[in-house]
Parts: structure tokens; C-alpha cells; sequence
């Protein structure tokens, strides 16, 4: 039945039907399949490691529902998860999908593109290739960003709570100076 009708189609489109099985059997045999599919792994991260774009991505929605205190609770309830799957999700664990970052991004009231800010600009795959532009080129190992860290968050919503300008300038200064004296300048 299926010889039949591509025979009649070969015949319609003057092509040669030998050709075309021949060209099918090339594209379904086990050795062209194989090859493929090894092609396909070399591609992919082993099992259970995260991806680290999803890591920054994750630690991007982290900085942003800390900035604005959210609770993972709160987050999860304002997106229809779990805490659990925003903890994945910060983590890196699980990959946020393109409608779940869209909406993440109006809940805690950013761009979509704030999520993928200060990426650093080659990230290794498993094969030492860097991902963009294929760059063979060592990759610096990440430090962890100060400013994501709780307690530096925690300090900057303590500080804006001050609400007497004169009072938050004066700690301002205070803070500026002990860290002049620490470093000897």
C-alpha cells in the first residue's frame, strides 16, 4: 500500500523511486540512528547536574523575591506551586519554562530579561566547549555574588526601614569608614 502510493508520487514528481527508498532506508538504519543519537548525548548534562543557566536563573528569581520579601510560600502560592517547586526552581534543580518565567516576572515586577542579566558570558557544557560562540577558552570559576547573599539583603531592607535620611546617611558614613579602616585606605 505505502510502496504503491510513493510510486505514484515519484511518478507524479518525476522522481526516482529507487532514490527515495534508498535515501529512507540511509535515514532509519540502526547505524545512522546510533550515530545520531550519540551526537544527541555528547550534547546533554548528565543526569541530576543542573544546567548553569537554570542556576542563574533560579538565583535571579531568588535576589528578586528576597528584595521584595517574599517568603518561597508566598511565591509559590501568587504562582500556583509548592515552596518545594520554587526551591527547585532557585536551585536550578528544575527548569523554569518559558510562560512560568513570564509570569514570575510579573509577580515580582521585572523585566524578563533581569532574569538572564549579569549571565557570564561563556558557560562550559560537558564537553569543555563554551556554549556561546563554541569558544575553547577556560571559564573563571564563578565567585557567589555578594549581593544575593541573606544577610547583605537583609541589611539593605533594615537600612531603607531607617526613615530619618539624616540617621541612614550618618550609618551610611559609619559603615563606609569601617570598611576603609579594615582595608588600610
Amino acid at each position: 500500500m505505502c510502496d504503491a502510493f510513493l510510486r505514484k508520487i515519484c511518478t507524479y514528481c518525476g522522481n526516482d523511486l529507487k532514490q527515495k527508498t534508498d535515501n529512507m532506508k540511509k535515514l532509519t538504519s540502526p547505524r545512522s540512528v546510533d550515530a545520531r543519537s550519540r551526537r544527541m548525548k555528547k550534547k546533554r548534562l548528565p543526569p541530576g547536574v543542573p544546567n548553569p543557566v537554570d542556576i542563574h536563573v533560579g538565583s535571579r528569581v531568588r535576589l528578586r523575591r528576597t528584595l521584595l520579601g517574599l517568603s518561597q510560600e508566598k511565591l509559590g502560592d501568587a504562582v500556583g506551586l509548592t515552596f518545594q517547586q520554587i526551591q527547585k526552581y532557585e536551585r536550578g534543580a528544575n527548569r523554569i519554562g518559558a510562560s512560568r518565567l513570564f509570569q514570575l516576572s510579573r509577580i515580582l515586577d521585572v523585566e524578563i530579561s533581569f532574569f538572564f542579566e549579569d549571565l557570564p558570558a561563556g558557560l562550559k557544557t560537558t564537553e569543555g566547549q563554551v556554549a556561546r560562540g563554541l569558544r575553547e577558552r577556560d571559564q573563571k570559576t564563578m565567585e557567589p555574588d555578594p549581593l544575593a547573599r541573606r544577610e547583605t539583603l537583609e541589611l539593605v531592607r533594615a537600612y531603607y526601614r531607617i526613615a530619618d535620611p539624616r540617621v541612614r546617611k550618618r550609618l551610611f558614613e559609619l559603615t563606609k569608614s569601617l570598611a576603609n579602616a579594615q582595608t588600610g585606605e
